[in-house]
């Protein structure tokens, strides 16, 4: 058996632009899927495969956060005086006592090899877990927690991956390998948004990986790839030539909830297995007429219009 992974790095300073307005002045990661912000689905995964240090690499504007993870005195001692004990207990379920939540600044969008860079002191030299909150995963057994079984056992660098349709390759990093264990390729190749015709494969990385501390010192050595950024990708083609790296096909369905579309669909998803809601929300969405014409939303602002003046008056 190899060392347990108690560490996860959830790079979560990304401006969120995709999600323009909401995100001007709220993190992206805190959007809900019906009752908890997204990247407490993250933390729960993490949780749920025993890791017990959360390190968070955040950005401007991402106090939101740390404000989730903390303790809530004023709210807490207004649950105990109502006697409101459930309530009382979910907020304490957020952050358990026998959870730490770390936090590092990512002074520059650099990109992700640069975020999890930031975190190598923290991480202290040994294997630890990536998780992109923007990737909703839901299996029956959390998608980390497979990988870290994995890694108990193979000892190597793990990055979750699935299949995806060719015109999908310009968004993902593409891996190629060759045939290992079920749902396993031992790495021989990793490329940032490849073009359709030069995807090495139909496999694409999505945002679960166990990695080596190895990895740091391959990240200081690779010059900016894709879009000016420090790519993780290149970190691992560099790792993958002197160390084992595998590829896992995990059991399990993702949503992109950095997209519109996928965050729509872990939104209905998610609500018609919430005990409170389920039953009514079903029945709202049998009512629905989805063959009638949809009334179209209001345009938005152009830009360069004038925008609505705010007055600010105290009594």
């Amino acid at each position: 058996m190899h060392k347990k992974i108690t560490k996860a790095v959830f790079p979560v300073a990304g401006l969120g632009t995709r999600f323009l307005p909401v995100t001007k002045a709220s993190p992206k990661e805190m959007l809900p899927v019906v009752d908890k912000p997204l990247i407490q689905y993250a933390v729960e995964e993490a949780m749920a495969a025993g890791i017990t240090e959360m390190i968070f690499v955040t950005g401007r504007n991402k106090r939101a956060i740390e404000d989730h993870f903390d303790k809530a005195y004023e709210l807490e001692a207004e649950l105990a005086a109502r006697d409101k004990q459930a309530m009382l207990e979910l907020l304490r379920s957020i952050k358990p006592n026998h959870v730490q939540c770390f936090y590092v600044r990512q002074a520059e969008a650099l990109g992700l090899g640069h975020a999890v860079l930031c975190a190598e002191r923290l991480v202290q030299g040994e294997p630890f877990a990536v998780i992109l909150a923007d990737d909703l995963l839901d299996g029956k057994v959390p998608v980390i927690r497979q990988m870290t079984d994995l890694h108990a056992h193979y000892g190597t660098s793990i990055i979750g991956v699935e299949s995806i349709a060719p015109e999908q390759s310009k968004s993902y990093g593409v891996v190629a390998g060759t045939a290992f264990e079920s749902r396993l390729l031992k790495l021989h190749d990793i490329v940032e948004k490849p073009s359709p015709e030069k995807a090495p494969s139909n496999m694409g990385v999505v945002g679960r990986y166990i990695l080596t501390p190895s990895i740091f010192r391959h990240l200081r050595m690779i010059k900016p790839g894709a879009g000016g950024e420090l790519q993780l990708t290149d970190g691992i083609a560099s790792l993958l030539k002197q160390e084992a790296v595998l590829s896992y096909q995990f059991e399990g369905k993702r949503y992109d909830c950095g997209s519109k579309q996928g965050y729509l669909q872990a939104t209905v998803q998610f609500a018609l297995r919430h005990a409170e809601v389920q039953e009514e929300f079903r029945q709202y969405l049998k009512s629905l007429a989805l063959d009638e014409p949809l009334e179209a939303h209001p345009a938005p602002v152009e830009a360069g219009a004038s925008s609505p003046t705010v007055i600010y008056m105290q009594n």
